[in-house]
Order: structure tokens, then sequence, then C-alpha cells
């Protein structure tokens, strides 16, 4: 696949799309989802061109790849998650119902989430 720069992730990356963010730095943006599962739901995206997991991590340089995965963890401390708990997902492809072809994380917590687990 080629990474699509009109994607929507790519768009609020560039500032043509507006998003309630909650954290950036020179490695990675987080912003609400606007369609909320949990009560809170963040997602947390790299700044650059990568479609999925695999992308980034055969293409990402390593500081890019080191600084996005601390600023997960910082945004999560920022969040007040870390005692209770949370809950980090990164859906890769079709069978995985990846809807936006920009790799990123979900962050959810604010409740128990229950097990999850294949059907």
């Amino acid at each position: 696949m080629t990474y699509n720069p009109d994607n929507v992730f790519a768009k609020i990356l560039n500032g043509s799309m507006p998003c309630n963010k909650v954290y950036e730095d020179d490695y990675a943006l987080a912003f609400h989802d606007i369609n909320p599962q949990a009560p809170v739901h963040v997602l947390v995206i790299p700044k650059g061109p990568y479609e999925s997991m695999d992308d980034f991590s055969k293409n990402a340089p390593v500081d890019l790849i080191c600084g996005f995965f601390s600023a997960v963890g910082q945004v999560a401390r920022e969040l007040g998650i870390t005692e209770d708990g949370y809950r980090m997902l990164a859906n890769h492809g079709a069978d995985a119902n990846q809807e936006v072809p920009h790799f990123h994380i979900h962050l959810f917590a604010g409740r128990n989430l229950g097990m999850l687990l294949p059907r």
C-alpha cells in the first residue's frame, strides 16, 4: 500500500482539519476521539506518513519510534489514567477493522473495560 496523504489523520497533522488536542510534541499528536467508546478515548498518532504498526516499525527512524511510544506513556500520565488502568489498542488492516490508514493507538479508560476476546 501507498500512504494516502488525504486521510483524516494526515489532515489533522497538517492543520487542515481541527482536533480536540490533548498533547503534542515533536513525535506525536494526541486528541480525543470524535466517537468515544469509553469515558476516556484518546488517539495518539505519530508525526509521519505511516499506515500501520508494521509500516511504522519497519520504516520509521528509531528516534521517532522511541519518541512516539514515550509520548503514549506521557499522554496516559497526563490524562490521569495510569492508576486505575487503561487499554491500548492499535488495529492493523481490514481484518482488524482499521478505519483510518494512518498508524494510531487508542487509549481507553474511565471505567472497567471488561475482557477483550475474539469472537
